[in-house]
């Protein structure tokens, strides 16, 4: 549907829409830096922009060596932020994600004393390598930060510096020694970033700049602060009540229903649907895409344009769907096709 289907409702606030200048451009510019050592992957790095933007956790899945590591610790430098990796094993602790208290002797008065020594948590972009190689229980230990921007060790609470993001790596399920994420937490990631092979060209691409020298110097156009500022302003930009409506019908529709409120094929092939935050996320996802298209309101398009990434990892199929081979991209595909666009005349 065209971008104007639901009228201009443009933000009144000079300030906003200064800022909403600011947000383009910073993401132009963002990308540019990017493009010195991320070769092709627009639609990733769109994603993952966009979950800078929200103010969300996002999840990047793709098989080894497509450069997701790679990816996130570039956006830190472009960024200036403070960026932390934890590489997740079979036998990482919590403790080793959120850190402990630990006995610390006072040189002054020779008294010991428990201090908090901060784990790898404490930065702004933390990227947990490989999640899925962890049991559930060490996983779980990054849904209190990633919900609440804070952790609690032994009845204590640390809170996070802002802006605090999580980017999660991981391995397809189907490879050995992996360990399915629970659905808790896969419901707290904003999006679920398919990271695909490149194109031949680019491919080569790749090749031809790792293999030489390549130290780049980037420029910071836009800060920790600047993204604060965007969350904000993201949350401020206006949706027509028909269009939360299709976020929430589609989001709805994804749930299996006994009593015929659901398509067939979701009775048939899912086994759970998408809870409340997945229309939250299609929201406020929207708005930002707007924002980087210029745009100051929010049309249906961006909600679909979005329904992949936010819908894929909270449809979660049974086995009849298994057993035929339906993937959760083909379900979200029929969703789509489900769930009747509004018309213009609203």
């Amino acid at each position: 549907m065209a971008d104007d289907a639901i009228g201009t409702i443009a933000l009144e606030d000079a300030d906003d829409i200064a800022l909403a200048d600011k947000l383009k451009n910073g993401r132009e510019q963002m990308i540019t830096e990017l493009r010195k050592l991320i070769v092709g992957q627009e639609a990733v790095i769109d994603q993952v922009l966009l979950t800078l933007f929200v103010g969300g956790n996002s999840l990047l899945v793709g098989v080894p060596g497509l450069a997701k590591t790679l990816l996130i610790h570039t956006i830190a430098q472009v960024l200036d932020l403070r960026f932390s990796r934890i590489q997740f094993t079979p036998d990482l602790m919590p403790s080793d994600i959120t850190g402990t208290d630990i006995i610390q002797e006072d040189v002054e008065s020779g008294r010991r004393e428990m201090v908090f020594a901060p784990g790898p948590v404490f930065a702004n972009i933390v990227l947990a390598d490989e999640i899925n190689r962890t049991p559930p229980k060490t996983q779980a230990a990054l849904l209190e930060a990633m919900q609440e921007h804070r952790v609690t060790v032994q009845g204590r609470t640390y809170v996070l510096d802002e802006p605090f993001y999580v980017f999660a790596t991981q391995n397809p399920i189907e490879l050995e020694g992996t360990y399915p994420l629970p659905e808790a937490q896969l419901d707290r990631f904003m999006f679920e970033i398919a990271i695909e092979h490149l194109e031949e060209e680019e491919e080569l691409e790749v090749i031809r700049s790792t293999t030489g020298i390549l130290a780049p110097e980037f420029s910071h156009a836009v800060t920790g602060p600047d993204l604060i500022a965007f969350q904000k302003l993201v949350r401020r930009v206006p949706v027509s009540d028909s269009v939360l409506r299709y976020a929430v019908s589609l989001t709805r529709m994804s749930r299996p229903s006994p009593n015929g409120d659901c398509p067939e094929f979701v009775r048939k092939w899912i086994a759970y649907g998408a809870s409340p935050r997945a229309a939250q996320y299609l929201v406020l996802g929207a708005k930002a895409r707007a924002l980087t298209k210029g745009r100051h309101h929010v049309s249906f398009e961006d909600i679909r344009a979005l329904a992949h990434p936010v819908l894929r990892h909270r449809v979660l199929t049974n086995f009849h769907a298994e057993s035929e081979g339906r993937t959760r991209t083909e379900l979200v595909d029929m969703l789509l096709e489900a769930v009747r666009v509004p018309s213009s005349g609203m």
